[in-house]
């Protein structure tokens, strides 16, 4: 989609073993936002199931290894992160036309590792 990937390490929360995901991501000011649509279907991908029982973890971009803490976004923010992300790639619209299920909005803000 021509859009800017980081990788995201998780921690299994069943497993505890762990793990490292490719997203595409939006910068927004010092954060970055993630869409947890696995394209649409009805189940929450496993690394924001993984995020939510621990969400401090790191991500990287190019070279750079950022720590983050996860949050998923709410009311009128998550309106406007969503209208944003739709704005620059349509094909979350179609992602949540496809399920029942609110699709989160992740924000990862940095912080002290």
């Amino acid at each position: 989609m021509g859009l800017p990937v980081l990788l995201l390490d998780t921690v299994g929360r069943k497993s505890g073993q762990p793990r490292t995901n490719a997203l595409t991501y939006f910068p927004k000011g010092d954060s970055y936002v993630v869409i947890a649509s696995v394209l649409g279907e009805a189940r929450d991908p496993a690394w924001w199931l993984n995020l939510r029982a621990a969400p401090d973890t790191r991500i990287q971009i190019g070279r750079e290894r950022i720590g983050v803490r996860a949050r998923e976004a709410e009311g009128s923010e998550r309106g406007q992160l969503w209208s944003e992300v739709v704005a620059k790639a349509p094909d979350y619209a179609e992602y949540q036309a496809r399920t029942e299920r609110r699709i989160p909005v992740v924000v990862l803000e940095r912080r002290s590792v």
